[in-house]
């Protein structure tokens, strides 16, 4: 008698225990890992944060307006030459920004409701200076670092501090010391120096 009142305990533990196993936490949920495509997303340089600026080609739509579209490159002095209405100020500003100058704009006795749509087409330039092999003006890409960025100017000179990188953003004149690794980021329009080592 006993010996069955074991099984029919066994039974009943072994029965229950794939629901005790539903309702205990993992530590490997997804919950509990980094999201790191919103990091990404959050680091890419055409997001919403992201401040146009001189050199920046953008492409525009206004829907239901086929003549009015097209590529235009922000000139020097930051504006962009748009049809009907003339220049509209785009440097330092969002490409969501620039939809509400630009739909602004048409709407005052051009277009009736414009919906209009701004994305960054090519990025400024990026500059690369001091002992690299190749220093000069290089073509920006998305996701760019300090390495990259080195690579493309042909590698260090043997001079080179190979520790650390120098950069000023935007055309400032701060220059901001930063490690020589895949973690530092270059932006569109940025000034890299290489400084030489002290032996």
């Amino acid at each position: 008698m006993l010996a069955s009142f074991r099984w029919i305990a066994l039974a009943l533990v072994l029965a229950a225990a794939p629901a005790i196993a539903q309702t205990t936490p993992s530590a490997a949920t997804p919950a509990a890992m980094p999201n790191t495509s919103a990091t990404a997303a959050a680091l890419s340089s055409g997001g919403e944060t992201y401040k146009l600026g001189t050199g920046d080609k953008v492409r525009i739509i206004v829907y239901g307006e086929p003549d009015l579209g097209g590529e235009f490159v922000i000139d020097s002095g930051g504006y962009l030459r748009f049809p009907l209405v003339g220049q509209i100020k785009a440097s330092d500003m969002t490409a969501h920004e620039v939809e509400g100058e630009i739909g602004a704009a048409l709407k005052n006795g051009y277009v009736k409701d414009p919906h209009v749509n701004v994305e960054v087409e090519t990025y400024r330039p990026f500059y690369i200076i001091g002992e690299v092999n190749k220093p000069g003006e290089y073509p920006y890409v998305t996701g760019l670092n300090a390495i990259n960025a080195v690579a493309l100017a042909g590698g260090y000179t043997y001079r080179a501090d190979e520790d650390d990188v120098y950069i000023r953003r935007k055309g400032g004149t701060t220059e901001v010391k930063q490690p020589a690794n895949q973690s530092t980021q270059v932006m569109p329009g940025d000034i890299v120096r290489i400084a030489e080592r002290f032996f």
